[in-house]
């Protein structure tokens, strides 16, 4: 087979992978029924892949064996040698200390075969349990050991991004749900990562197979009917951005264009992914052994879209109901846009971040700052059906968040008032009232805009003030009060 040119795209220092990156995901779905796939034979099939120029490869902790099976590729075929393999962590939510960061990393080790991981994504459940930025810190720790060669997140938001970025945690990419059917990369998750160098990593491009011509022109499929996992997972993503038919308008107009560019759909819409701000390469599963795609993939890169296409699947896409909330929310949040529409087959509890102390008249919870002690106040106390929370600010143990940035300040605060609320049986849309106060006045409209992201469907009363706060590193500090709603 002729070697195609495949784009390449340099994501770190020492790090360049192809813009075409194969995933690895579905060889969960091939071993749900307890069959474990061989890994030398299998790993025999990511040779034709690697023999095309399509070297880089996505897998997770999660995927069954899929890093044990490309372990032994890169270590038992010559095709091997200059793969770049890509995995992720996905740990439960709750406590996490720096000998369990060492395990997870040496056992992708172990399974991977290597000295060294070349991309390290990590994945957080629930962000109001502070844990995920330990996390972060410790892996950081473990890059600078020479154990990864380069720290990704995972389905992250923006707002959580910017507290990991601002705190000294070198990401240097993303890799979320990002396809014509979800455009919630471009937008704001698109300038941040632009303006600092966080290459996304698109997956969901082709909504696990529901954008090809396969599916143009066919009736809507019932969800229990659909094969696999990932159909059953993007066609919930189908039925939230406008349902079937406007689906099929989409897939008609890719269709048109693939006919003028002599192309399938699902490379035009690759295509189209590849262009869009900060993408650094698209995510295209693969079912090692039964669907290759090889030269439909190659074929990515033989081509341009002109602006007249271009436009085109714009005007359809703007058609579609945008998928609510940021990157990484159909995880966290209802509508959760996952194979069973809920969390059940990934985690069965997120425990409280904080020890409740009863008394007869009251419950409080302290969050472990010096502080709390020094002063002689609690974290947040509940009394009856009212929740105060202290002023708060971006203070994590003695470590401060968001050095010089307030929106990340801002978010990492309300990220612990949330979790104060629900430690004490409240939630974040249970609150009436909020105070901010502000350092710098130059500060509050970012501030603002933060505050606006994380409580536009609340709306509680709220009163900013400029105050000189305490510490020079504190940009914010934010107050709470929730009434729990019966």
């Amino acid at each position: 087979m002729p070697i195609q040119k495949v784009e390449k795209y340099k994501i770190a220092k020492g790090l360049e992978i192809s813009r075409a990156i194969t995933g690895l995901w579905q060889i969960a779905d091939m071993e749900k029924d307890g069959n474990t796939l061989d890994p030398i034979s299998a790993s025999k099939f990511m040779v034709p892949y690697a023999q095309s120029g399509l070297f880089t490869f996505d897998m997770a902790d999660h995927y069954g064996s899929a890093e044990i099976i490309a372990g032994t590729f890169k270590n038992n075929h010559p095709e091997g040698t200059n793969a770049k393999l890509l995995t992720k962590w996905v740990p439960k939510p709750g406590p996490v200390t720096r000998d369990q960061v060492r395990e997870a990393v040496q056992n992708r080790l172990d399974r991977l075969q290597s000295k060294k991981i070349d991309l390290l994504q990590y994945h957080a459940w629930k962000f109001s349990n502070p844990y995920w930025l330990d996390t972060l810190i410790y892996l950081q720790e473990l890059k600078d050991e020479g154990l990864i060669g380069a720290l990704g997140a995972t389905n992250f938001d923006t707002a959580h991004l910017r507290i990991a970025k601002s705190s000294g945690v070198d990401l240097v990419s993303n890799q979320i749900s990002y396809s014509l059917i979800d455009h919630r990369g471009g937008g704001q998750m698109a300038d941040y990562c632009d303006q600092h160098g966080i290459a996304i990593l698109a997956y969901g491009t082709l909504c696990g197979g529901f954008i090809s011509r396969k599916w143009l022109g066919k009736s809507e499929p019932n969800l229990d009917s659909l094969a696999n996992w990932s159909l059953m997972k993007y066609k919930r993503f189908i039925d939230t951005a406008g349902g079937w038919e406007k689906f099929q308008n989409i897939l008609e107009t890719l269709n048109k264009v693939g006919q003028e560019t002599n192309r399938s759909i699902s490379t035009i819409a690759s295509k189209y992914q590849l262009a869009q701000k900060a993408v650094g390469a698209v995510i295209i599963g693969a079912r090692l052994g039964e669907n290759a795609h090889i030269e439909d993939t190659l074929s990515l890169f033989t081509f341009d879209l002109n602006n007249a296409q271009r436009h085109e699947i714009a005007v359809a896409l703007n058609l579609l109901e945008p998928i609510p909330g940021d990157c990484g929310d159909e995880y966290r949040k209802p509508p959760y846009l996952t194979a069973s529409g809920d969390l059940s087959h990934h985690l069965e509890e997120f425990p409280p971040v904080y020890k409740v102390i009863k008394s007869a008249t009251n419950e409080r919870i302290d969050s472990g700052t010096s502080w709390e002690a020094l002063a002689g106040y609690s974290r947040a106390m509940r009394i009856g059906d009212r929740v105060l929370v202290s002023g708060t600010t971006a203070t994590h143990g003695a470590l401060a968040i968001g050095k010089n940035d307030p929106a990340a300040q801002a978010h990492f605060i309300i990220d612990k008032i949330e979790a104060s609320l629900e430690s004490l049986g409240a939630k974040l849309s249970d609150v009436v009232r909020t105070r901010i106060y502000v350092n710098n006045l130059a500060d509050w409209e970012l501030i603002s805009i933060a505050h606006g992201e994380r409580f536009s469907d609340i709306r509680p009363a709220n009163t900013m003030f400029i105050a000189q706060l305490i510490g020079d590193e504190y940009l914010v500090e934010i107050e709470a009060e929730a009434v729990i709603q019966s």
